[in-house]
């Protein structure tokens, strides 16, 4: 069984849906993976009350106690190697985690490093993804699942989910829509990833 560690930095919404899958036996498309730790850069983010109520083990590394990047980096290397199993590395899903990390740690874990991005990649990377599309007088918006690459929001696309931009949309009401779908997208791809591997 693969083990997985999820990297927060707030509420924890993709987070719990990824722990609900994978403890689900009637799941469709089962993880066959267990969720072992929880991680966050923020020690206030509400995402670890979660995990621990789940009994998954959290970790909070605040990335302003490191001097640079790199050391930050680092830090949660060694953190994230000690739930590699003996049949594998861990593999690290970002699930709302607000850091970049450098190209040294997004090489290090090429192929085992998911992120979820509310837009339809490649359109409006980056950060106000809702705000961008209404602006550009989107008739669709979306989620998109994709590996994680040294260049932000590009990676290799594993899955998509599109939503209607509806006409009394405010950028809150699309987001809210859109995370629904991320709950659905997010648990299969990785569940898709891992059938592969």
């Amino acid at each position: 069984m693969k083990n997985i560690v999820i990297l927060i930095s707030g509420s924890g919404s993709n987070m719990a849906a990824i722990v609900g899958a994978a403890r689900r036996d009637d799941w469709a498309g089962s993880l066959g993976a267990r969720v072992v730790a929880v991680i966050s850069n923020r020690a206030g983010a509400g995402g670890l009350a979660l995990a621990s109520e789940q009994g998954v083990a959290t970790h909070v590394l605040e990335h302003r106690a490191f001097a640079t990047r790199e050391a930050f980096d680092a830090a949660l290397t060694a953190l994230i190697e000690r739930y590699d199993s003996p049949t594998g590395s861990a593999l690290v899903v970002l699930a709302g985690f607000m850091r970049i990390l450098g190209p040294v740690f997004v090489n290090r874990y090429a192929g085992r490093l998911l992120n979820i991005h509310p837009s339809l990649l490649p359109a409006f990377a980056g950060l106000h993804t809702h705000e961008r599309a209404l602006a550009a007088g989107c008739k669709f918006v979306g989620a998109t699942v994709h590996q994680v690459t040294a260049e932000l929001d590009h990676g290799p696309i594993l899955a998509q989910a599109v939503v209607p931009v509806l006409p009394a949309d405010t950028a809150q009401t699309l987001a809210a829509r859109v995370l629904t779908q991320e709950h659905l997208i997010y648990p299969r791809a990785i569940a898709e990833l891992l059938q592969k591997q």
